[in-house]
């Protein structure tokens, strides 16, 4: 097994146990949030109904109160008839005048036809006498309620006024401020529901609590709500006893909304950091790497260093010594080869210089040196589409690298017996290099995993030629390199994309 498939199954092997981390944690997060939404939903419930149970009370007591201002009417027209009877020839005036007697609570104020008080009952004993007060108390009588008309004899008549008694009124001012309390509870309640009390119409807000006061005045933005609150909960129906109806809308609190949402944030949150996480150890991975890949590289140009200038010295001694010219100019291409290559491996981290030079000429150059040292059951091609000359910018120790890598993993993949095209094609912008061989093809799952640094199918490969392939080509020439297509047992194609 290479490194690349142990690294893959470690890889794997992390992603399953996140999966399953995040996935025992989401689901026990799940678990004490629907425990504590349901919690919530209870409260609201136990709102809810304490709410139409107040509105209910608020009900009875406003028809109480209408019952006993009914009673006092019914009071005041008794006490009224006293009055009448009083005044004609009645033989036992005793019932009567306990009836007028009796009234110890409704103010009256008893005046003739033209307006003048009378007498007066159950008001300020300390200006009963002083006729501008009565006159004010009869103005104010007469706006609460038309006074009742009392026939005493022959057309004459007096009128009796009233008002609400004293008890009356102060149980009235409670009742006002029991719905005034009332509709407070609604608004500003302990288990912070958004709520809307709404008139009959369900158009015209009364109060509202936990909802946006710059969006409830949008006609728009409260239909929608009131819509959404009536189909998550029936509205509670209010009356007060007058005949006229409210509705309270309310729907689920703002905690339980976010309780809902919150396992997905946190997964959210969650795979965010890991990603972060990843990138950050990506890259400084990436950056070791890139300061391995340097330090090997200067110091095997270091290495090559010392024996290639000692085999230059003894080339020219055997040259001296009447070596034959062939012989010596194979060994001077060989010892022109290890310089070329010591070159390249200096180049390494370090901005390699760029010139316009002709493509053509660099790829059959590159092709006649491997060609030489190739099994001849190998054979070579190069289209250029009949153009003799493609400038491009190149570093060319560096380019003559990438050529002669992808030749030799071509020629290995065939077992040295097929053939290999280099197809040049010149276009406005880029230059387009495809190397073909008639190899056993790569599966399309491995096009981008065959440039990872330490994938190999050889028993004795390191895997590390395609990975510098691919970095002389995008980090040095600012290009790109890429599996164009395979097929198994029929070849692959290799395609270079360089920016003219």
């Amino acid at each position: 097994m290479n490194i690349y498939s142990k690294k893959q199954k470690w890889k794997l092997g992390l992603f399953i146990s996140a999966v399953v981390i995040v996935g025992v944690s989401l689901w026990y997060t799940n678990t004490l949030v629907s425990k504590i939404a349901q919690e919530e939903r209870r409260k609201v419930k136990l709102w809810a109904d304490a709410i139409q149970k107040k509105a209910n009370l608020v009900k009875y007591t406003h028809q109480l109160f209408d019952k006993m201002q009914i009673d006092e009417r019914k009071k005041v027209e008794l006490w009224a008839e006293a009055t009448r009877q009083l005044s004609q020839d009645l033989k036992d005036y005793g019932f009567v005048l306990k009836v007028v007697s009796d009234n110890t609570t409704v103010p009256v104020i008893l005046a003739d036809e033209n307006g003048t008080p009378i007498t007066s009952r159950n008001l300020d004993k300390d200006k009963e006498n002083d006729k501008t007060y009565l006159k004010a108390q009869m103005n104010a009588m007469r706006a609460f309620q038309e006074p009742i008309e009392i026939n005493i004899y022959k057309g004459q008549k007096n009128y009796l006024y009233y008002k609400d008694s004293k008890l009356f009124s102060e149980l009235k001012n409670t009742m006002d401020d029991l719905i005034k309390s009332f509709i407070s509870e609604v608004a500003v309640n302990s288990a912070s529901v958004p709520v809307i009390y709404t008139d009959s119409t369900k158009t015209n807000v009364l109060a509202y609590g936990n909802v946006d006061s710059l969006k409830i005045i949008d006609v728009a933005y409260l239909k929608s709500t009131l819509a959404e609150m009536a189909s998550q909960n029936q509205p509670i129906e209010v009356e007060f006893g007058d005949g006229s109806k409210s509705f309270i809308f309310y729907q689920e609190s703002m905690l339980l909304t976010q309780l809902k949402y919150y396992p997905y944030v946190m997964f959210g949150i969650i795979g965010l950091f890991l990603l972060v996480a990843y990138l950050l150890f990506s890259t400084a991975r990436r950056v070791e790497q890139n300061q391995v890949w340097v330090g090997m590289a200067k110091e095997t140009a270091h290495q090559l260093g010392t024996p290639l200038s000692s085999l230059i010295a003894w080339l020219e001694y055997l040259k001296s010594k009447g070596l034959d010219i062939e012989t010596s100019s194979e060994i001077e291409k060989d010892v022109k080869r290890l310089e070329t290559i010591t070159e390249r491996f200096s180049k390494i981290g370090s901005v390699p210089k760029l010139d316009y030079v002709d493509l053509v000429k660099v790829l059959e150059d590159s092709v006649a040196y491997m060609k030489s040292r190739t099994s001849k059951h190998v054979a070579f091609t190069i289209h250029s589409g009949n153009q003799h000359e493609v400038m491009a910018q190149l570093n060319v120790p560096l380019f003559e690298w990438v050529i002669e890598n992808l030749i030799r993993n071509a020629v290995d993949a065939m077992n040295g017996n097929g053939s290999i095209t280099i197809t040049l094609a010149d276009q406005t912008q880029f230059v387009y290099i495809d190397v073909t061989d008639t190899g056993k093809g790569i599966p399309k799952s491995k096009y981008k995993t065959v440039f990872e640094p330490g994938y190999t199918t050889k028993q004795r490969g390191w895997g590390l030629g395609l990975s510098l392939t691919k970095r002389i080509i995008e980090n040095y020439h600012s290009g790109k390199i890429f599996v164009k297509s395979s097929e198994a047992d029929k070849g692959t194609t290799f395609r270079i994309v360089l920016n003219k």
